[in-house]
């Protein structure tokens, strides 16, 4: 079945992260990671409970109890909200490195590289690389607000609809980089996304969840990195040569 068979491919990036050759290009995206994710935790800590200290402050005594019942709400929130909008926010600054663990992973799978490009040359194909990662918060956008306010008018179906969004835009954002790698237009790219639908959504979906879990959400984005440039050797390569 392609679903189960594109979350394997999700998975499989976490043998690729070990391998000879590739840890050193794992690192700085980890690190951008990490630090992003430490600090923004630290900023939503302080800021949730100085609005709780507020709000507690507000309430009448024998209602001081809401502020337990208020911390489980908000963790959860958080778990299932903010992991997209971190992930949206630290693919944007990692963007280059991204695209250079991809470029090397698909090197270590084909033994062919994909250009002989200098590092200069590389330097100036970062603002394309940033280019294209507005493309994808510009598409993601005004989908996200149209199933962000359905979720609210038809609560069973939005949250099928936004789980399914989720799901692709996780398979957009991290196959996008083997073929950006190769100038494949993002049109082009949405367009053979779809064209096996199974394995798009199968791949987005174990993206899905690991995101959702504290800590092992830090290593995630170059496992679906390493992970969405084997997908793209496997049943997109031959097709582009």
């Amino acid at each position: 079945m392609q679903i189960g068979q594109g979350m394997e491919y999700f998975f499989s990036g976490f043998s690729l992260i070990t391998q000879k050759g590739l840890k050193r290009f794992v690192f700085i995206p980890l690190l951008i990671n990490i630090t992003l994710f430490g600090g923004s935790l630290f900023f939503l800590y302080d800021w949730l409970t100085q609005g709780f200290a507020y709000l507690n402050d507000l309430l009448p005594d024998w209602l001081s109890w809401l502020e337990w019942l208020m911390w489980p709400i908000a963790i959860l929130v958080i778990l299932f909200s903010y992991s997209m909008v971190f992930s949206v926010i630290t693919n944007f600054i990692a963007a280059p490195f991204n695209g250079l663990l991809s470029e090397k992973v698909e090197l270590y799978l084909t033994g062919q590289k994909i250009n002989d490009d200098s590092l200069f040359d590389t330097l100036k194909d970062v603002p394309r690389m940033l280019g294209r990662e507005w493309t994808k918060l510009w598409y993601y956008l005004p989908r996200a607000i149209g199933f962000f306010i359905l979720l609210w008018i038809l609560p069973i179906f939005g949250q099928i609809l936004w789980i399914l969004f989720t799901c692709w835009m996780y398979t957009v954002q991290y196959n996008d980089y083997p073929f950006d790698n190769h100038k494949i237009n993002f049109n082009q790219m949405k367009k053979d996304l779809k064209s096996k639908q199974g394995l798009s959504y199968g791949f987005g979906f174990a993206v899905m969840l690991l995101t959702s879990i504290p800590l092992v959400n830090l290593i995630v984005m170059p496992v679906a990195v390493c992970g969405a440039t084997r997908l793209w050797v496997e049943h997109y390569r031959s097709q582009y040569r």
